[in-house]
C-alpha cells in the first residue's frame, strides 16, 4: 500500500527534517577543563567567565574541574593515559613547559598567537608559556609575591614609612616584637610544598643570587645562602611565625587578616580579600609593596605565573582555543582584575581596573618586572621535591644551611 501525504504533510515533514539538520549543525562539543582553587581567581569567578563564554558559544560546553595546586601537576600528568577522554584545557604552572614538553602533554599553539598580540603583553607572562622558542599555551595568570603589611600596627609601634629592605624588615619586626604588638610579626607559606620555593625564590632574587654556577644547579652561591640565612635567622629570633613551616598560602592569608602579623609575603589576590571586611580583621590596614631588595630602590620578585593550554590529546582543538582567547581576552580579565592582574599591559593604566587597588597597580608596575624564574629543568617535579626537602630541613634546625644546600645541590647534579 503506497502512502500519499498532503501538502500540508510534506511541509511538515520537511521542516522537521530541517529542524534535525539544524539540531545536527549545532551539535553541542564538550570540552573538559581543569583549574586550581587556591591563588588567583576564585572557583566562582572562573565559573562567571565561562557561563558568559557558553553563552556567547552555545555550541560549546565546558566542564570545570577544580583541584588544589598541589594536585594540579599530577592531575595533568596522569590524564595521558586518558587520550582524548582526559582534559581539553589545562592550567599549567610556569615550571612545567620543559617537562611538559618532553613527555609531549600540550600542543603547540605557536601559530595561533599573532604576533602584535604578544607585543602587548608583559614579558614574564609570555616567558610563562614559552619553551624552546614556541609557545605552549596563552598566559592567564600573571603574578608575582608582593610584601603585605599593617598599617597599624607600625603605626602603633611608631613606624612611619615601610621597610625599604629585608633587613628593614627584620629591624622592623624587632620592634613590634619588643613593643608587645604582635607575638609572631612575620608570617610566610613555608610547607613542604612549592608554596616554599617560591618564597625563597624571592629571597634569592632580593639578594641577587640564582641558582646555576657553570651552567649547573648550584643552590650555595652567596644570594641563595643569604636567602636560606635569612629565613632561617627570622625563625630563631622569634620573629617568623613557626608555624609558617606548615602553611600555604591560604593559611598566610587568614593569619595576616586575622591580625595575627604585621608581615607577610603572599600573590596578587590576598589585596582585596585582606581589605573586606566580611573576611578579614584588618580590612582598611592593609598596605603593600613590591618585595624589597638587599639594599633601598630594589626590588624581588618570583614568576608564579600561569597559562592555559591545549591538552595533547584533545579532540576539540579549536573549540578549545576559542576558550582559552576568550578567558584571556583583555575584556574579561580586566572585568576580574580584583584576584588576579591582568596580563595585558595597558590594562594597568585603566582607570577601571586601577580603582581600589592603586597600591596593588603601583606595587606590579615595579614586581613584574623584577621576577625571577625557578630553576628551568624538563625534571622541576623532582628537584622541587629536593629543594623542599632540604629547605626544609634547614629551617626544621635539622641540618646547617651550608650542609642542607650542599646536599640539594649534590642531589640535583644526580638528576642530569
Amino acid at each position: 500500500m503506497s502512502l500519499r501525504l498532503t501538502p500540508a504533510a510534506t511541509l511538515c515533514a520537511l521542516s522537521a527534517l530541517t529542524l534535525g539538520y539544524s539540531a545536527s549543525a549545532l551539535a553541542e562539543t564538550t570540552l573538559s577543563a581543569l583549574f586550581m582553587t587556591q591563588a588567583a581567581y576564585s572557583e566562582a569567578d572562573i565559573r562567571a567567565m565561562t557561563a558568559d563564554f557558553t553563552k556567547q558559544h552555545p555550541d560549546i560546553k565546558v566542564n570545570l574541574e577544580f583541584v588544589p595546586y598541589e594536585a594540579l601537576h599530577d592531575k595533568i600528568v596522569a590524564a595521558r593515559g586518558a587520550g582524548d577522554k582526559g582534559y581539553d584545557v589545562v592550567l599549567f604552572d610556569a615550571i612545567w613547559p620543559a617537562e611538559f614538553n618532553k613527555y609531549g602533554l600540550l600542543q603547540d599553539v605557536t601559530a595561533r598567537i599573532p604576533a602584535d598580540e604578544s607585543s602587548k603583553i608583559f614579558d614574564g607572562a609570555i616567558s610563562t608559556v614559552t619553551y624552546k622558542d614556541k609557545r605552549w599555551g596563552m598566559p592567564w595568570i600573571l603574578d608575582t609575591k608582593y610584601l603585605y603589611y599593617n598599617k597599624a600596627m607600625l603605626a602603633k609601634a611608631g613606624i612611619t614609612t615601610p621597610p625599604a629592605t629585608w633587613a628593614d624588615v627584620e629591624k622592623q619586626s624587632e620592634i613590634l616584637k619588643e613593643k608587645g604588638i604582635v607575638k609572631f610579626p612575620l608570617v610566610w607559606s613555608w610547607s613542604q610544598s612549592e608554596a616554599l620555593l617560591c618564597d625563597y625564590t624571592t629571597l634569592v632574587s632580593a639578594f641577587k643570587g640564582d641558582f646555576y654556577k657553570d651552567g649547573k644547579l648550584n643552590f650555595t652561591n652567596t644570594g641563595a645562602m643569604k636567602a636560606i640565612n635569612y629565613m632561617k635567622e627570622t625563625l630563631d629570633k622569634g620573629l617568623t611565625n613557626p608555624n609558617s613551616r606548615e602553611y600555604l598560602e591560604e593559611d598566610v592569608r587568614k593569619s595576616f587578616s586575622n591580625g595575627d602579623a604585621a608581615f607577610a609575603l603572599n600573590w596578587t589576590y590576598m589585596y582585596n580579600m585582606a581589605n573586606d571586611p566580611k573576611q578579614s580583621k584588618v580590612a582598611g590596614n592593609v598596605g603593600v609593596i613590591p618585595a624589597p631588595g638587599e639594599t633601598a630602590g630594589g626590588a624581588s620578585g618570583v614568576n608564579g605565573s600561569m597559562g592555559l593550554g591545549i591538552a595533547k590529546a584533545s579532540a576539540h582543538p579549536d573549540q578549545a582555543w576559542e576558550f582559552i582567547s576568550y578567558m584571556t581576552s583583555q575584556p574579561v580579565q580586566d572585568k576580574y582584575a580584583k584576584l588576579s592582574l591582568p596580563i595585558w599591559k595597558s590594562s594597568y593604566d585603566d582607570p577601571a581596573v586601577q580603582k581600589d587597588q592603586e597600591a596593588l597597580i603601583a606595587a606590579a608596575k615595579v614586581s613584574l618586572n623584577v621576577m625571577l624564574s625557578r630553576p628551568v629543568t624538563a625534571d622541576y617535579s623532582r628537584l622541587s621535591n629536593i629543594l623542599q626537602q632540604n629547605i626544609q630541613a634547614v629551617l626544621q634546625g635539622k641540618t646547617p644551611a651550608k650542609d642542607g644546600m650542599e646536599a640539594a645541590t649534590t642531589a640535583a647534579d644526580r638528576l642530569r
